[in-house]
């Protein structure tokens, strides 16, 4: 299997989980992030290749570059862009709970009626 068929199944199965949560958020947010991500991989990428830090065997990429960095290469920071807000709003922050606390009980902190806390 070449890396743009495993890319393109990664984003898919990405897009497709992510969907219902996708929908409620603004989209130009999600757009601004990725072509800058896109376009921090045209520069890293790029400087990482031809130092050597990594190489990509010829015959599991397509060789159409951006850059210096292969097309596969863009397929992680559209998944950040992605998949990180997905995480964000799924897994974002709540109301606090206090443990052993009913709502229908008074909190200690709020004063009763008649002025005193219970």
């Amino acid at each position: 299997m070449t890396n743009i068929v495993l890319n393109v199944l990664v984003l898919v199965a990405l897009v497709a989980v992510s969907f219902p949560v996708l929908r409620r958020l603004r989209g130009w947010p999600i757009v601004w992030t990725a072509l800058h991500l896109s376009l921090l991989t045209v520069v890293f990428d790029t400087l990482m290749i031809r130092i050597g830090l990594y190489v990509y065997a010829p015959d599991k990429i397509l060789g159409v570059y951006l850059g210096g960095a292969p097309l596969e290469d863009f397929a992680y920071p559209l998944a950040a862009a992605v998949g990180i807000p997905v995480l964000w709003t799924v897994l974002g922050p709540r109301a606090p709970r206090r443990p052993g606390r009913d709502a229908a009980q008074p909190s200690d902190d709020v004063p009763a009626e008649n002025g005193h806390t219970a």
